[in-house]
C-alpha cells in the first residue's frame, strides 16, 4: 500500500511541505532576473502546477480553517503579481488566474485522493 503511505506522509507533514512549496514559489517569483530563463511549457502552465502543488497538502489534510489557508494562498499569489514589477519581473493578471485555477485544481485533486484513500482502506 505504497499509495496510502505517501498520502499518510503528506497528511503528517502537510505544513512543512506547504511552507517549502510556498518558499520555492516566492523565490522563483520574486528573484530579480536580467531575462527569464528558457523553460519547457507555457508560463501559465508553470503557475498552474506550482499552485496546484501548494494547495494539495493543506486540502488533503484539511486542518481547522483549511479553507482560509487556501484563500490566504490566493491573496499571497495576487500580492506576488503586484510586487513583481518592482523586482524586474512582470506581474500579469493571467498569471494570477492560472494561480487561482491551480489552487482550485489542487483542492479538487486532494478531494479525489481522500475519496480514493477511503476506498483503498475500506477494501
Amino acid at each position: 500500500m505504497m499509495k496510502v503511505r505517501a498520502i499518510n506522509f503528506i497528511n503528517k507533514h502537510w505544513l512543512a511541505i506547504s511552507i517549502m512549496i510556498l518558499a520555492g514559489i516566492t523565490v522563483l517569483s520574486l528573484a530579480p532576473l536580467k531575462e527569464l530563463p528558457e523553460a519547457p511549457g507555457s508560463d501559465k502552465t508553470h503557475h498552474l502546477i506550482a499552485y496546484t502543488a501548494l494547495a494539495y497538502p493543506a486540502s488533503l489534510r484539511r486542518p481547522a480553517g483549511w479553507e482560509t489557508i487556501i484563500i490566504l494562498f490566493a491573496v499571497y499569489s495576487g500580492l506576488i503579481e503586484l510586487i513583481q514589477p518592482y523586482v524586474n519581473r512582470y506581474g500579469e493578471w493571467l498569471d494570477f488566474f492560472a494561480n487561482l485555477f491551480g489552487l482550485l485544481l489542487g483542492s479538487l485533486l486532494a478531494l479525489g485522493t481522500r475519496t480514493i484513500k477511503g476506498n483503498l482502506t475500506d477494501s
